[in-house]
């Protein structure tokens, strides 16, 4: 121990201090002492390095906290430095952990602060080797053979690193020498060997001394004296069947499982042959106690657990003593191998990771790095890593232990915006053992969708003289995009129509945007004033959405708005056909006082008319004929004429729809020499509106009212129709027999026109249709004449007016029902019917409609 106290004189003389290095990183000091110095070293300007003034520390009560140990450390209260106080023995305060670091906690008054302060104790080289005991008693045979071994305990020191590393020295002996293996660099194995035959007669006992030495500078040492006896008689210890006993024993072993059974035989009879056995030494010794042996049986038993993963490898050192006098024993190893079982499962961690991944990445882009490891060795501790369930995303191998997570296949945000992505471990063990990590991998939005309409071509129906403002029809573009790639804008595009197209004047091309607007949000197809029916049938236009992305995307879809009549105009009464003078001749007149039209042919809503009838005329005899036009289409533009006076049975009669003015009976003088008649013009809108007309009828003779006929003859195109009079009879029958010819043409005309309107409106139902956003009624078709009505559903709407005796008369009206929109989804669309079809069933019909009047006239003129 001498050794001891110069080297802690020496170390105290050199270094009074010695601080490796400090560092105020978030509140801590660090310094380093050496163990064993002396009380009152100085470890360090505590003071000076929290950055108090002189006299600072002591007025705010600079303290020392410990935590855990003894402190052995103090702060001097007048200077502020930290001071040893107390034997510093790094062994005692740490054992063989390295470094060996004492933490503390320094207070100080106002206002209250905590620092943290870690002194590092170095260890220095104060500790000899020790052996178990200062005398080692070793019994051997006088018999024994040169080359025996025998086991020696070696010996241990407190110290750490190359302070604690022993080397052996035997002194001087002719009979024995010292072997000393080296298996692990920390583990070596001491054995005594026999060099010489030994006689107890010339020496019984051999004293040695094993020396330990350090690795310190200087080096300290430790001795042990190793007393032998040399036995006599019993010349033949135990011997094991092998020296070295090499076995296998998994880690998951359960306490009490048998090791290994050693087996060793002597030869000597009697109490010399019965033997005992035992555990020497343990290589690690710390693993000692995991280990047992049976005396007799020799069996080798577990009683702690093994871990592959902390110690590969045990060696038992095993005696075999006999019972002779002096015993004698026998040695060998028992190498125990530990084989791993897989009892570790794959750690996953992700390392980074980078989110969201835009849905336009390119294949191979990187999303993740992940790193795997397993602690188990061999095949348990080889990991194979897949992505579950199958998903765009892959693995990829980047070097041992650690992936990537790629992008194998193109990303759609719209079908998947999230995958939750799980990557699974699993070792090459036997069961494998598993382990998982989820990652949400979000996808993010770019602009690859144009917004879409639900229909390619919209069908809209407006009534005419709606407001300026009223919504017409809802547009809605659908865009699968989100935020500003999905938020989509309407606007009318393009399109327009030709202005006075109802009166056919052609007046010019106005834009869309002149009649409707689009709201730029909503997609609310609004009129920007009120719609004439007479001045617009059609507008066909397109309306463009386009999203907000970058670059912008756009759809456009075909709007086709049918106006729809309104009764808004009344009927009008015509002027004479042939545009005669003012006051009318010959049939038609206006009523002295009355101011003539702008011009042949303009239409009034009322009229005061006289025409001539002879006396006598029979039942039927047209007197004269009214003729009105209506602006409108459809059943607002069918006319019907009425009697309002006279009342009662009068002698004269109006046709419902052909404005004729006839006979009801046979004139009488009785009658008078004139009749007043108010006649009224009216159509079948709803409300129903009219114009009136003034008829004055003058009785006359026979030869007066024939003459008139001749002067309406000769004025082309008056409205009266004059009565046959008794002195044509000559000339009546030849009216007669031209008459039958031209009913004989007319039958046989309408017999084939008949037939192909049939087959015309036969392809004509079964035609597909048009959707009409209106309703899911179709319009109706209704031909009309004074022996009845016929009606045929058609979704295109035309009108076709035939003039007869040069007045405008409608005769083929379309029109669509009024009713709401029917709940439940948009009809589908369908391309829409050719208007040719529609046009012929319309023409064919006027001519029907033509033919029977000229048939209706002749018969009557006939009669």
């Amino acid at each position: 121990m001498v050794g001891v106290g110069a080297t802690r004189r020496s170390w105290a003389a050199a270094v009074v201090v010695l601080q490796a290095a400090w560092a105020l990183v978030g509140g801590q000091v660090r310094y380093s002492v050496p163990e064993e110095a002396e009380a009152g070293t100085v470890v360090g300007r505590l003071a000076q390095d929290l950055g108090l003034e002189a006299g600072e520390a002591e007025a705010r009560r600079l303290r020392l906290v410990a935590r855990g140990r003894r402190a052995s450390v103090e702060v001097s209260g007048a200077s502020g430095a930290l001071v040893v106080s107390s034997r510093l023995d790094r062994e005692e305060l740490c054992g063989k952990s390295a470094p060996c670091a004492l933490r503390l906690e320094v207070l100080l008054d106002r206002p209250l602060r905590v620092f943290h302060v870690e002194v590092e104790v170095t260890d220095i080289n104060d500790n000899a080797p020790r052996f178990p005991a200062a005398y080692k008693n070793i019994s051997i045979a006088e018999l024994s053979l040169p080359g025996s071994r025998f086991p020696l305990e070696g010996a241990s020191d407190a110290d750490i690193g190359s302070n604690a590393q022993l080397s052996y020295s035997l002194s001087p002996s002719e009979h024995f020498a010292l072997d000393v293996k080296s298996p692990d660099d920390n583990l070596k194995s001491l054995f005594l060997v026999l060099t010489h035959p030994l006689d107890r007669e010339s020496l019984s006992e051999h004293r040695l001394v094993l020396t330990a030495s350090d690795g310190g500078r200087p080096a300290l040492t430790g001795t042990v004296q190793l007393v032998i006896s040399v036995l006599d008689a019993n010349d033949n210890a135990p011997q094991f069947n092998q020296s070295v006993y090499k076995v296998q024993l998994p880690e998951d072993a359960a306490e009490g499982a048998l090791v290994a059974r050693v087996a060793a035989t002597d030869p000597d009879e009697g109490i010399n042959q019965e033997y005992s056995y035992s555990i020497v030494s343990s290589v690690p010794a710390s693993q000692r106690d995991s280990f047992s042996i049976d005396p007799r049986t020799g069996e080798i038993r577990l009683t702690g657990p093994l871990d592959f993963e902390d110690v590969h490898q045990h060696e038992l050192q095993i005696e075999a003593r006999d019972k002779g006098t002096p015993p004698l024993s026998g040695h060998c190893s028992v190498i125990l191998e530990v084989l791993d079982v897989n009892d570790n499962a794959p750690e996953v961690w992700v390392t980074s990771l980078s989110v969201p991944v835009p849905e336009d990445a390119a294949l191979g882009t990187v999303v993740a790095l992940l790193s795997v490891s397993d602690r188990d060795s061999g095949p348990n501790g080889r990991v194979r890593c897949a992505v579950r369930p199958p998903s765009p995303f892959g693995l990829v191998a980047t070097f041992a232990g650690s992936y990537s997570l790629v992008l194998r296949e193109a990303l759609d945000r719209e079908r998947v915006s999230e995958y939750e992505v799980e990557v699974r471990a699993e070792d090459g063990g036997a069961p494998p053992l598993r382990a998982s990590r989820g990652l949400r991998v979000p996808v993010s939005d770019v602009n690859d969708n144009a917004p879409a309409f639900a229909q390619a071509v919209y069908t809209v129906l407006a009534r005419e003289n709606n407001a300026a403002g009223a919504e017409l029809a809802r547009l809605w573009a659908r865009d699968p995009d989100e935020a500003g790639n999905g938020r989509v804008s309407y606007s009318v595009a393009e399109g327009g129509a030709g202005t006075g197209a109802g009166s056919g004047s052609g007046s010019g091309w106005r834009p869309a945007s002149s009649y409707v607007s689009v709201d730029a949000e909503s997609g609310r197809l609004r009129a920007l004033r009120p719609l004439d029916y007479e001045e617009l049938q059609v507008l066909q236009f397109e309306v463009r959405a386009v999203d907000a992305g970058e670059p912008p995307l756009c759809g456009n879809a075909t709007v086709q708005l049918f106006v729809v009549d309104e009764n808004d105009n009344a009927p009008a009464l015509l002027p004479p056909a042939g545009g005669g003078p003012w006051p009318w001749a010959a049939g038609e007149a206006a009523e002295p006082g009355s101011r003539p039209p702008g011009s042949a042919g303009s239409a009034v809503s009322s009229w005061s008319l006289w025409a001539r009838a002879a006396w006598g005329a029979p039942a039927g005899q047209v007197v004269a004929k009214i003729r009105a036009v209506d602006a409108d289409s459809g059943y607002n533009a069918w006319l019907r004429y009425e009697l309002r006076e006279p009342r009662g049975e009068g002698p004269f009669r109006v046709g419902l729809y052909s404005g004729e003015v006839s006979t009801a009976r046979a004139l009488e003088e009785a009658d008078g020499p004139r009749q007043r008649l108010l006649i009224v013009v009216r159509d079948h809108g709803e409300p129903p509106r009219s114009a009136t007309a003034t008829l004055s009828v003058s009785l006359v003779e026979g030869a007066e009212a024939a003459v008139g006929a001749v002067s309406v003859s000769v004025s082309a195109g008056a409205g009266l129709r004059p009565a046959a009079s008794a002195e044509g009879g000559s000339a009546a029958s030849g009216a007669s027999a031209a008459t039958n010819v031209w009913l004989v043409v007319a039958i046989c005309a309408v017999s084939s026109l008949l037939v192909l309107a049939v087959v015309l409106y036969g392809a004509g139902r079964w035609a597909p249709r048009a959707a009409v956003l209106a309703g899911p009624g179709p319009a109706t078709l209704v031909c009309a004449s004074e022996v009845g009505s016929w009606s045929y559903s058609q979704r295109q709407s035309r009108s076709l007016c035939v003039a007869t005796d040069g007045a405008g008369k409608s005769d083929l009206m379309v029109f669509s029902p009024n009713c709401p929109p029917a709940p439940g989804p948009a009809p589908k669309e369908t391309p829409q019917e050719p208007s040719s079809l529609l046009d012929t069933v319309s023409a064919i019909h006027a001519l029907l409609s033509s033919c029977y009047d000229c048939m209706s006239n002749s018969i009557n003129s006939f009669v």
